[in-house]
């Protein structure tokens, strides 16, 4: 374990844990139950271990990535609160994303007619195959998917395709991700949009770090008639909420009533662990420290 020994250390009792260092002053340790998978290089520090409380878990660069016990939360809602709120959506545009658990969500829906999935890195989606094939659940075989590897802001600045829901599933605004957060690939995006459609984006966490929100919230409103965000609050992703940017130009997609999401989660008949219309609604209520930050 030396290659990892900048993120995980020994106890007194000698259990091995991993180090999560959300900024300078806030951290959080997950003991090492069972190490799967370690590496260490100059492009990044990656572990795969078994946790007793939140199952197989993926750090990347001393960040909790995925995390058994709870990834469905982030999943069910980066999917079901665009889909039902929009209501029409056929064509799908995923940037990032390449655990393929938004994809699996996505694929309940019948009216999805194709999801374009564009990765940087294939090694991504197979490694994400080999040690959680959990999330994906059979999706990068569905027929409807269309795996793109390529760099995600050359690809909406190239292609001709149009969509009606872009989700932006990207890590933290560091290094290749960047470019993901930026005016100038938001506006790109926009320009991909069908009439009434809506882009929503992971925008990290709120509380303690505010500042890729606020530029997503200054470039959402340059671009679009509707904007905001709704929050979740994953376990494994120590430091509160988590935010989602929603933007569109149609204001019955921003607000739409709960009666009309009632009725057409009914019709998906299916059974989700986080996602309800109830939660659908009150995830854009946001508490006023957030919105001040925000602001």
């Amino acid at each position: 374990m030396t290659d990892t020994a900048k993120h995980t250390y020994r106890d007194a009792n000698g259990d091995l844990w991993f180090r999560e260092s959300l900024s300078e002053g806030i951290g959080n340790g997950l003991r090492i139950d069972k190490l799967l998978y370690a590496e260490a290089s100059d492009v990044q520090d990656l572990i795969v271990f078994e946790n007793n409380e939140n199952g197989r878990v993926l750090a990347i660069d001393g960040l909790v990535q995925v995390s058994m016990a709870d990834e469905f939360i982030y999943h069910e809602m980066v999917s079901h609160v665009p889909l039902l709120s929009h209501g029409a959506v056929k064509r799908v545009l995923i940037v990032g994303g390449g655990d393929g658990g938004a994809m699996r969500e996505m694929l309940k829906h019948k009216g999805v007619e194709s999801i374009t999935l564009v990765e940087i890195d294939p090694d991504v989606i197979e490694f994400s195959k080999k040690w959680f094939p959990d999330v994906s659940q059979g999706s990068f075989e569905d027929p409807r998917v269309n795996v793109v590897i390529a760099d995600g802001s050359k690809y909406v600045e190239e292609t001709t395709d149009t969509f009606d829901l872009i989700l932006i599933d990207s890590s933290d605004p560091v290094g290749p991700s960047a470019v993901l957060f930026t005016r100038e690939f938001y506006t790109a995006c926009s320009k991909l949009l069908n009439e009434g459609g809506v882009i929503v984006t992971q925008s990290g966490l709120a509380a303690i770090h505010p500042e890729p929100v606020k530029s997503t919230s200054d470039s959402f409103k340059a671009l679009f008639e509707h904007s905001g965000f709704y929050l979740i609050c994953v376990p494994a992703f120590s430091g509160g909420f988590m935010a989602l940017g929603f933007a569109t130009n149609d204001g019955a997609t921003f607000d739409r009533d709960i009666v009309t999401i009632r009725e057409r989660f009914a019709a998906l008949n299916i059974k989700t662990k986080y996602y309800s219309p109830e939660i659908h609604k009150g995830s854009f209520a946001l508490p006023p420290y957030i919105a001040e930050k925000i602001a």
